[in-house]
């Protein structure tokens, strides 16, 4: 056979892939590019921390946390940064290749993205630390998670690029604050300036369902949460969701939920938990939920007390359409999950969706209202009871062993900054400044940290928040990070500190035992910090692991 025919034989069939390949070329720190910057191919730069601005072709752009720019022409970029809160964050360059050779176009977008998503930047960060450090045994881990990135990125382009309906998205928020009044399609039709079949038509197309059926699901829900924390009359519920009168509530809730409203009210629920706060008080409350977000240090909790188990759910794994079969897969008679207006709203159809606020209610407060909901308000008083019970050994020892507590700083260290926190936010703060008597330094209280709940600072820059008491509950977990904090520790500034000099400076490192914000972590963190702060305490120690154990 000739050299030709063996070609033409060897390629027969064969076809040229279609396919697009993105390859990371470099990746550089972006505090770096403080000069005019050039590259010949693709970036993603990504904003991590701090405030500044991106001048790009003579355009400027502000620049701030959960910034991301994109960008696969040739273009010239220079940073403008504000010296009070310098820029963080990483440049990602990449060429895309196709098997024939070309050079395709990567993702662009001609202004910076803002506020995109943290959860969709995550694989940002792991791809920096696995770039910096390779994983022999895992070659492949920085393909992965760019490529994991960059589609990311790419459904976030396209949600954005998608061409909007404002005069539909201004029907369903006027529904959502109005569903109890009087409404009637042709008066909604009307407002938003469409004849009603128009109307009908794309109120269909984006949501499922007819515009009645939505204004009915809107009021039933609101009647089983408003049922599910108190037993208001039938009457007044009524009216409060929008219906005249009890009996066609009744009626109506009956044909949506299965149930009567007061039996629904007593009846046993499969619950799913959004968040692993809310797993942890129901948990308290010797409740299992259906399906609910754990940590691996409640996980290990729940095995001890020998609860039965059921389904774990990892928020973070799954694509919207995933996350909503996940939890319609259990049959949800519940949601519990803190305020998030668009996520919850989604959930609708599945269940009621309860919403506990964020910050502005207290832990206790969260474990008396879900407490409410599953008819065990007696069982949450008297774990409160025990544990003020507790509180108060604890308060007369200290007042023994330290006096007047002075103030204290709570201090997680992430990959690029240092966070501290006010009692709102947790991470132990609710211990130490709302039960033991600490203080938060003048300086937190100065930058309003109340308002906001934690305070974002450079690693570098602790040492300029003197406290009497400084905990460190995170500690650094990337080699640059910890390069930081390292610098910091031998820093002249740090060492001068108070803190420093009388050894009062506690590195617990428990960031997931300290991200609770519910009666179990808060029981647990309690004995870290009394451990920390009083070792001699021995006696003290086994008293409220007794204590614990009661409760």
């Amino acid at each position: 056979m000739s050299v030709i025919s063996m070609t033409a034989a060897a390629n027969k069939g064969r076809t040229t892939a279609s396919h697009t390949f993105y390859m990371p070329v470099n990746l550089f720190e972006i505090d770096d590019l403080v000069v005019p910057y050039v590259s010949p191919n693709a970036i993603i730069l990504i904003v991590w921390g701090g405030e500044g601005a991106l001048l790009v072709d003579g355009h400027e752009h502000d620049l701030s946390r959960g910034t991301v720019f994109l960008s696969d022409v040739l273009t010239q970029m220079e940073l403008r940064v504000e010296s009070r809160s310098p820029l963080r964050g990483i440049g990602i360059e990449y060429r895309c290749l196709t098997p024939e050779g070309s050079s395709p176009e990567g993702l662009h977008h001609p202004i910076p993205l803002q506020r995109v998503p943290a959860g969709l930047l995550r694989p940002a960060g792991e791809f920096k630390h696995i770039w910096m450090e390779p994983q022999l045994s895992s070659p492949f881990q920085a393909q992965q998670l760019f490529a994991q990135l960059l589609q990311g990125l790419s459904e976030e382009l396209a949600a954005r690029q998608q061409p909007s309906h404002s005069w539909f998205d201004q029907s369903l928020h006027y529904m959502d604050a109005h569903y109890n009044e009087e409404l009637t399609r042709e008066q909604m039709a009307e407002q938003a300036g469409v004849s009603p079949e128009h109307f009908s038509r794309t109120f269909r197309k984006h949501t499922g369902r007819t515009f009645n059926a939505h204004l009915t699901l809107l009021r039933i829900r609101s009647a089983q949460q408003l049922l599910l924390i108190g037993t208001p009359n039938l009457n007044t519920l009524a009216l409060q969701v929008g219906y005249k009168e009890g009996l066609y509530l009744s009626r109506k809730f009956k044909q949506s939920v299965g149930l009567s409203p007061t039996a629904y009210r007593h009846s046993r629920k499969n619950i799913v938990t959004l968040d692993s706060n809310h797993t942890a008080s129901l948990i308290a409350l010797d409740i299992t939920p259906e399906l609910g977000v754990y940590t691996s240090w409640l996980e290990q909790l729940h095995s001890k007390k020998k609860m039965k188990s059921r389904q774990k759910f990892n928020p973070y794994i799954h694509t919207p359409a995933t996350y909503y079969e996940a939890l319609a897969s259990v049959r949800p008679d519940l949601i519990i999950s803190y305020s998030n207006a668009e996520v919850n709203k989604s959930l609708l159809p599945l269940a009621p969706v309860m919403e506990l606020p964020l910050m502005t209610m207290s832990w206790r407060d969260q474990f008396l209202l879900i407490a409410d909901i599953v008819n065990k308000r007696l069982k949450a008083e008297d774990w409160l009871a025990k544990h003020d019970q507790m509180m108060d050994v604890v308060n007369h020892r200290l007042d023994r062993d330290l006096g007047a507590r002075g103030t204290a700083i709570v201090w997680e260290i992430g990959s690029h900054a240092a966070y501290c926190f006010s009692s709102s936010f947790g991470r132990g703060c609710q211990i130490l400044y709302d039960d033991l008597g600490f203080q938060p330094p003048g300086k937190l209280l100065e930058q309003g940290i109340a308002a906001k709940g934690y305070i974002e600072a450079d690693i570098e820059a602790i040492a300029s928040y003197p406290a009497d008491y400084i905990i460190f509950t995170s500690m650094p977990s990337c080699p640059d990070s910890r390069l930081r904090f390292d610098r910091l520790l031998r820093s002249p500034k740090w060492r001068s500190l108070d803190a420093v000099k009388h050894n009062r400076v506690y590195y617990l490192n428990e960031p997931e035992l300290f991200y609770g914000y519910d009666p179990l972590s808060t029981q647990a963190q309690l004995q870290e910090l009394l451990h920390a702060l009083t070792p001699h305490e021995i006696n003290l120690y086994r008293g409220l692991s007794k204590m614990s154990d009661r409760v």
